[in-house]
């Protein structure tokens, strides 16, 4: 027997073939994780399929099977070489995505200081090195990398090896993640019996009550229990249970548990009683009559308020009831305590959650409980859609449209296409749900790629909340020069006197958005990106200020003086949501202000605490960013005040104006979600913008038309494919050589080949032309099929990515 494998080495592409030994035949099957000799290396990889014969003479054979359960289901399996296929990326970095986190292991090099005594005065990086491996002993590399930011200390390191200073040997880690087990503690013999001994079992009173006591309570156990659970209920000690275990009363062994993250979520209702409008109960019925005959594809158009969720949860209870699975995809962790809530409340221990701020062990055992069929609903982000379910029914992509569901590193990857796939190659249904879907799903809807169904009205007797639009060069013109117009301050003044609450949303962190110089007008820029740097202010003491890069994360302190004239004249200039929240402060000081965006949500858990602070009326005015255009539903918000419209409008991207649309009308259906009613203020210097007139009309219908003819015009997706190719160096002259040099080829090759309908866009700099660093050159391909252009074309060092949210 053979077996092809992909390798878990990133950079490495296309399979490999190994024979299996003949003591592993009957244990291994395609999915299942093994380790294999690779060059001079050990590495894991994936069994992608099994043959009986091989073109390749001389194969290695797999050294071991590391898990006798596979790790990928064949679906999967066959997801990942689509997605490698059409992405453009390896098969071995789609393979490791749908691998659980510290699991995968890839192969590294350690490190041993052979000579203690070696010196080098004229290299910094041989000092650092000798002095770190003589304070922590052998190291491998990637545990290196952690001391050496940015800096390329291997080629010292090979110097070194060749002195003889260091050895290296190629290793390959154990996984990070293992089962989680505690001690426990459970009855050996019958109650009777142990009643029996119950009067002879300590010297002493003391400890004849104790373990008196500790033997009483096992008795009433059925179950193993936790140590830890019996020594807070009964006073015992552990010298006290292992003097039972010696008389054979008791039984002392460990217990596998699981690290469940949904132990601290609460239920709530669940609205199992609650009637469809008809415009749901005909969604629902079209959704259920594809379950019984050919799976398809669903965009569920539905405006803010129309009860998406409610759809989910009966088409969910469906599937379940004929044994199949459920995989839900919320965009960010900033939606998934709502909807988390509503699922464990109608699915009890059903519910499996997947995001990236659980631990690995939490994943891991997740992760695990998936693949043996002890969950039937997984809810999470992006990555929760390569959980391994065993039976597959429906695919649901809540608020479809978010640019979450992209992943904007390598492997680049649409979650949202890729549940189109899964869900066919699994046999079930997928449904996408929004209230603005982007025009190029909207396009494919009524072009028979996907069915669309429509919910055009609120659950409840609200209407779309009304939307007043603030001119604010009027504002200015009329003496205001503060961040709130007098409409929105009165508005706020009146809701926060009728005791409800309101939202304020500005795309923006921070205080201010740049630092300049009024002298000589210098801008205080990071040197990593050569983008503004943001001031921010310290919660606890507002003289404490600190200046940040958005993109790297560069931080330093406010300069007194300018680095240019060195005059002390330093200004802030613009404002972010840390500006808005203190101005609120200040202007309604009896008001409960809360703030809501990246800087005050890094830690695990603080998403949901100030969703619940604010769901609980703990708080007034809630201040946000874009987590705000997610799907929270808040019945006593009966104000959104916009702060600035137009932030984003006028970025050099086609598809820019789409998104402020997205988001505008996403927050604009915060508002009014109850009896109560609300309304919605946006303020702008731009209101003529179409984008912005749609948005406050609620008219996702106008702007669908208008946009769709713009990109027709314009040559952009729908119409046509996009793949853009991106070249990055810390030397800005190499950056635009490499470029120019690719340009030539694929010019080349467009003539070559026949692509006459594809053209070439660049070498251009990027728009934000240095990040962390390194500067970026990008070439953009657009026509029918771009990425047929670079199938089996080598480009070394460069990043593609095939269906680009934003060419950026």
């Amino acid at each position: 027997m053979f077996a092809r494998l992909s390798v878990n080495i990133p950079a490495i592409s296309g399979v490999f073939d190994y024979t299996v030994p003949d003591e592993l035949i009957e244990h291994i099957q395609a999915g299942c994780l093994v380790t294999v000799p690779f060059g001079n290396q050990t590495v894991q990889g994936i069994i992608v399929e099994l043959t009986d014969s091989s073109p390749i003479p001389n194969l290695k054979p797999i050294l071991d099977l590391l898990d006798p359960a596979p790790l990928l289901t064949p679906p999967q399996l066959a997801l990942a070489a689509h997605l490698a296929d059409t992405t453009l990326n390896p098969l071995s970095a789609i393979i490791a995505m749908m691998i659980p986190t510290g699991l995968s292991q890839q192969a590294d090099v350690l490190y041993t200081l052979r000579n203690t005594d070696h010196a080098d005065p004229t290299s910094k990086i041989t000092s650092r090195l000798v002095t770190l491996l003589t304070e922590r002993g052998a190291l491998r590399g990637r545990q290196i990398d952690t001391h050496f930011a940015k800096v390329d200390w291997r080629k010292t390191a090979n110097l070194l090896v060749k002195k003889g200073v260091l050895s290296s040997r190629n290793v390959l880690p154990p996984p990070r993640v293992k089962t989680k087990q505690i001690r426990v503690a459970q009855l050996a013999v019958t109650p009777e019996t142990a009643e029996a001994e119950m009067q002879s079992l300590g010297s002493t009173a003391q400890t004849q009550a104790r373990r008196e006591a500790a033997l009483r309570f096992l008795i009433q156990q059925p179950e193993p229990i936790n140590l830890a659970w019996v020594y807070a209920q009964t006073g015992s000690k552990l010298a006290d249970l292992q003097e039972l275990e010696e008389r054979g009363l008791i039984r002392l062994f460990e217990n596998e548990i699981f690290r469940d993250p949904l132990e601290r979520i609460e239920k709530q209702e669940t609205g199992n009683g609650l009637s469809l409008t008809p415009e749901q109960n005909s969604a629902l019925q079209a959704i259920l009559s594809a379950f019984h005959a050919q799976p398809a594809a669903f965009l569920l158009y539905g405006v803010t308020g129309s009860g998406k969720t409610e759809i989910y949860l009966r088409a969910a209870q469906e599937v379940l009831k004929s044994g199949r699975q459920v995989i839900i995809l919320v965009p960010e962790i900033a939606l998934t305590p709502q909807a988390v809530r509503r699922f464990v409340s109608r699915f009890p221990g059903q519910v499996g959650l997947v995001h990236s701020k659980l631990s690995e062990g939490e994943r891991y055992d997740t992760w695990r409980r998936a693949r043996d069929g002890k969950l039937n609903v997984i809810i999470g982000a992006r990555s929760a859609l390569f959980a391994p379910l065993p039976n597959i029914g429906l695919v649901v992509v809540d608020e479809c449209h978010d640019s979450s569901y992209y992943q904007s590193e390598p492997p680049y990857y649409s979650a949202v296409t890729a549940a189109e796939e899964y869900a066919k190659l699994c046999g079930a249904v997928c449904v996408l749900g929004s209230a603005t879907p982007t025009v190029e799903q909207r396009y494919f809807s009524e072009h028979n790629h996907t069915q669309k169904l429509e919910l055009p009205n609120r659950v409840t007797d609200s209407a779309l909340p009304p939307v007043q639009v603030v001119d604010m060069r009027e504002e200015l013109k009329n003496g205001n020069r503060g961040v709130f117009s007098r409409a929105l301050t009165e508005s706020l003044a009146e809701v926060l006197e009728r005791g409800e609450q309101a939202i304020v949303y500005l795309n923006r962190r921070g205080t201010s958005t740049y630092i300049f110089c009024r002298d000589c007008g210098t801008t205080l820029k990071c040197p990593n990106c050569e983008t503004p740097l943001t001031l921010h202010v310290e919660r606890l003491s507002s003289k404490v200020q600190h200046l940040l890069c958005h993109r790297c994360g560069y931080t330093r302190q406010k300069p007194k003086t300018c680095p240019t004239c060195t005059s002390n004249q330093i200004r802030e200039y613009g404002l972010g949501s840390e500006k808005v929240e203190t101005d609120l402060k200040v202007m309604f000081p009896s008001a409960r202000v809360l703030r809501w965006d990246w800087d005050t949500t890094r830690q695990k858990d603080a998403h949901e605490i100030i969703l619940t602070h604010f769901a609980n009326h703990q708080a007034d005015i809630l201040v946000g960013t874009q987590m705000l255009a997610k799907g929270l539903d808040l019945p006593l918000v009966t104000l959104v005040g916009i702060v600035l419209a137009d932030v984003g409008l006028n970025l050099p991207d086609p598809f820019a104006t789409e998104r402020v649309f997205q988001t505008l009308t996403q927050v604009a259906g915060r508002a009014g979600r109850s009896s109560r009613g609300g309304k919605v203020i946006m303020q702008t210097f731009a209101p003529e913008n179409y984008a912005l007139q749609f948005a406050a009309n609620h008219d996702v219908n106008g702007f669908y038309q208008r946009e769709l003819e713009y990109r027709r015009q314009l040559g952009y997706p729908p119409f046509t494919r996009l793949v853009r190719l991106e070249y990055r160096s810390e030397n800005p002259v190499k950056a635009e050589e490499e470029a120019l040099k690719l340009a030539g080829k694929l010019k080349a090759r467009l003539e070559a080949g026949g692509f006459r309908q594809t053209e070439l866009i660049g070498p251009i700099p990027c728009f934000f032309a240095k990040e962390n660093g390194e500067y970026r050159w990008q070439v953009v391909l657009r026509g029918p099929d771009p990425a047929a252009v670079l199938r089996d074309f080598r480009i070394n060092d460069w990043r593609v990515e095939v269906d680009p949210i934003n060419i950026l």
